[in-house]
């Protein structure tokens, strides 16, 4: 007999600051017991050493959360000029100390275009992805070196916000996929004294911008009960409201429910689409070759 999730049924979304040394998943259970949500998911993990915002879909948001994988996200980062270190970050061992204190702001700021824009990127050993069904960093930390093929990702901006004492701040819009670690060793590496991150900060995801909300502050929040939690939860659908709306009526909401295509007046010509019926959010769909509106993923209440 398989087992039913336990909790509440409870959907939206919520912008978590994620906390410095707590796993993605770690924030993930905690929020997902704050609010007793029988269904929690979140948008992309962050590294334990970074913080920021962490969308956590709860219910049948999580639905919606795999499209928010792929939103260009915003960091904010700090990069320790003179030193690589084996896992691009505070925590790796040093391996390799070089001098740096002849770097000015001009030199960083003369190479910041060759990090700009559509570039290829060689993913970090200490990273999640998976060469014959077993984790880089699991590899890694048993002392195994892979190849890795350059990837392309987009760096839309790449700014400097501060500059002192060897540690350089910068902020960045990028593409899904892209490595920040890797993105400051490659500037050390332009400037030949290497580099490695110190602090690493997500301040956006898509379109979340701002309105995060830390564990403490929800923690505070549900002392008064859920009421006061579920009021603060984003709709369904937040995290992809720039896509085109399609509005059903009754019948049409009946059959696309059921798993069938149907057919609207001004639908879009492709594409995802948000569907409604009765201003009420019921799922994501897709338009079709010959023009109608097939469902992809359907919200169950």
């Amino acid at each position: 007999m398989g087992r039913k999730n336990k909790g509440r049924k409870i959907h939206g979304v919520i912008l978590l600051d994620k906390p410095l040394k707590l796993s993605s998943n770690h924030a993930l259970q905690r929020v997902k017991r704050l609010f007793d949500a029988n269904k929690a998911g979140h948008t992309g993990s962050l590294d334990p050493l970074a913080t920021g915002m962490l969308p956590i879909c709860l219910g049948e948001a999580t639905k919606v959360s795999a499209f928010l994988l792929n939103a260009d996200k915003t960091y904010r980062f700090k990069c320790k000029l003179g030193k690589t270190t084996a896992t691009g970050d505070a925590e790796g061992e040093v391996l390799k100390t070089r001098p740096s204190e002849h770097i000015q702001l001009s030199d960083i700021k003369k190479h910041l275009p060759e990090l700009t824009g559509d570039i290829m990127q060689v993913p970090p050993m200490y990273s999640a992805l998976k060469k014959d069904g077993q984790r880089l960093y699991d590899l890694a930390r048993q002392g195994i070196e892979v190849e890795r093929k350059p990837r392309p990702v987009t760096i839309y901006s790449l700014e400097i916000t501060s500059f002192e004492n060897d540690e350089v701040e910068l902020e960045t819009r990028c593409s899904k996929g892209t490595y920040v670690r890797t993105l400051c060793e490659d500037l050390g590496e332009l400037l030949g004294c290497g580099a490695y991150v110190t602090e690493l900060r997500r301040t956006s995801v898509g379109p979340y911008q701002s309105g995060m909300m830390t564990l403490d502050e929800l923690m505070e929040l549900g002392e008064n009960g859920f009421d006061a939690l579920d009021d603060i939860l984003l709709e369904l659908d937040s995290g992809i409201d720039d896509w085109p709306i399609v509005e059903l009526d009754a019948d049409s909401a009946y059959y696309i429910k059921l798993g069938q295509p149907v057919q609207i007046s001004q639908a879009p010509t492709d594409g995802l689409v948000r569907i409604y019926a009765d201003d009420v959010f019921i799922g994501i769909g897709k338009i079709d070759s010959d023009g109608r509106v097939a469902p992809k993923r359907m919200m169950n209440f």
